[in-house]
C-alpha cells in the first residue's frame, strides 16, 4: 500500500537524520507533516531525502518520469502553546475537511490514529494534549482559524501571538512573510 510505504520512508528518513515527527496526515494527493528539527538546515536536508526517495520509488514502480509534487515543500515556525495545538488540529482534521471520513480518528493515515496505537514514528509533543483532544479535532475550525493557518502555510509566516511572530520573523529573516505581497500602496495625490 502506498501509505504504508510512505510511512516506512518517513521512518527511514528519521534514521538517516533524526528529526522529531510531531504530527502527520497522509492524503491521496498530498500530505501534512508537523516536524521539529534539532538544528538549522535539518528540515531541508530531511525533506530533500524524503521527497527524492519517494519520487525515485514512485517512478521505479510505475516506469514513469517527471515531477510528482507541484512544488517545494512549505514550512513555517509555530509557537509552542495553543498555536501548536491549532496547527496539529488542522493537520489531523484534514481528512474530515476533505470528505474522506466523518470522524478524524477513522482515518488510519494520520497522527491522531497513530497516537492511539502508540506509533514509534511519533515523538513527544512540546505541548500536552487536552483530554478531549479527539473531540476537539472533530469540531470544525472557525473561518478565522483556517485562514490564519493557511496564511502561514502560503507565506511561510510564523504562527503565534503577534509579538512572537515579529520576534521570530526578525530572528529567522522572515520579516517579508508578515507583510502583504506586492508593492505598498501609494497614497493618492489629490
Amino acid at each position: 500500500m502506498v501509505y504504508t510505504a510512505f510511512l516506512d520512508l518517513l521512518a527511514a528518513a528519521g534514521t538517516r537524520l533524526p528529526l522529531r515527527v510531531l504530527g502527520l496526515c497522509l492524503l491521496p494527493n498530498h500530505f501534512h507533516l508537523l516536524l521539529w528539527p534539532h538544528a538549522d538546515g535539518d528540515l531541508s536536508r530531511w525533506m530533500q531525502w524524503l521527497l527524492t526517495s519517494h519520487v525515485r520509488r514512485y517512478h521505479g514502480q510505475r516506469g514513469t518520469s517527471g515531477h510528482v509534487w507541484q512544488g517545494r515543500f512549505k514550512a513555517f515556525p509555530i509557537q509552542r502553546d495553543e498555536h501548536f495545538l491549532t496547527v496539529l488540529r488542522y493537520v489531523e482534521r484534514n481528512p474530515v475537511r476533505a470528505g474522506l471520513v466523518r470522524r478524524a480518528e477513522d482515518w488510519p493515515w494520520s497522527s491522531l490514529a497513530s497516537r492511539r496505537g502508540r506509533s514509534a514514528l511519533l515523538t513527544a509533543l512540546p505541548v500536552a494534549l487536552p483530554r478531549n483532544w479527539t473531540a476537539r479535532v472533530n469540531r470544525p475550525e472557525t473561518d478565522a482559524e483556517l485562514e490564519a493557518v493557511r496564511q502561514s502555510v502560503v507565506r511561510g509566516a510564523p504562527f503565534g501571538t503577534p509579538a512572537w511572530r515579529v520576534r521570530t520573523a526578525a530572528a529567522l529573516g522572515l520579516e517579508s512573510a508578515l507583510h502583504p505581497r506586492g508593492r505598498p500602496r501609494q497614497a493618492s495625490r489629490e
